[in-house]
């Protein structure tokens, strides 16, 4: 009863595709994702690097493509800097050229005026009175979210109110 049982493994390629196919339908995935998901389903690794080609061929994958999704999405609705993405894509094994390509994609004036909206939000809720520990508050604080350092201490400069 307290067991966890496992869904049934799909051993043929075909049937296999046919569940990846919606998998990738419903939203952009990783190459990687998609090869863990080829596993989930009980295949070997010489078929599921067959189910992958076959899902490029298709268009379902596409490195690229997923790495701009995945960043402009994180940044616009989670409010990401561009090392926290970085980071993200590097642990869903995006290559370097995809994740700069994503990361390039973002506009300067966007990321800036981001940056200084989370650090004007931050600051309202921060309580400290000297203004060199609040200003090293909400640098850690937009430091931890991604951004740059030396970008976030130029905005901070900038503005030293938040």
């Amino acid at each position: 009863m307290g067991a966890k049982e496992t869904p049934a493994k799909i051993h043929t390629l075909s049937t296999a595709l046919d569940k990846v196919r919606k998998y990738c339908a419903y939203q952009e995935r990783s190459q990687q994702e998609v090869r863990d998901k080829f596993y989930d389903l009980g295949l070997h690794s010489k078929e599921v690097e067959q189910g992958i080609v076959i899902l490029i061929e298709e268009g379902f994958i596409n490195e690229e493509r997923f790495a701009m999704s995945f960043a402009g999405g994180k940044f616009r609705m989670k409010q990401w800097g561009r090392d926290k993405i970085k980071a993200a894509l590097r642990q869903k094994k995006v290559s370097d050229y995809c994740i700069r390509k994503a990361l390039n994609a973002i506009p300067d004036g966007d990321y800036i005026r981001t940056l200084e909206t989370i650090l004007t939000k931050k600051s309202k809720e921060v309580k400290e009175k000297n203004g060199i520990r609040k200003n090293y508050l909400l640098a850690r604080y937009a430091m931890s979210r991604g951004f740059e350092g030396n970008l976030v201490w130029e905005v901070l400069k900038a503005d030293p109110d938040g």
